[in-house]
């Protein structure tokens, strides 16, 4: 697995808060930003501000995505990176379970 988005793309994400079984993680990727590739474990994700964006998988994969306002969903374990095709910043709420 790629490293965790934290540490791979501190530009991109910052720990809201962390403790013994849970973690929050404000991830915001700002117009053209592009985060490098990291992984996220399974957890729920809100999308706080929506927008476009183009996300790449390890395989050489890729597809463009248009995230909503109040948009949420459970996601299983993955790895990635992301960049922003919009003119505003994109954010997202990822909560993980330890």
């Amino acid at each position: 697995m790629a490293k965790d988005a934290a540490e791979a793309a501190p530009n991109v994400y910052t720990v809201l808060f962390e403790n013994e079984r849970v973690r929050l993680l404000e991830g915001r990727v700002r117009p053209g930003e592009s985060s490098s590739m990291h992984s996220h474990p399974d957890g729920l994700t809100y999308v706080l501000q929506g927008g476009k964006a183009t996300v790449s998988t390890p395989s050489g994969g890729h597809a463009e995505v248009e995230l909503k306002d109040g948009q949420f969903g459970w996601q299983e374990p993955k790895e990635h990176s992301a960049t922003n095709l919009g003119a505003t910043d994109i954010v997202v709420l990822f909560f993980e379970p330890k």
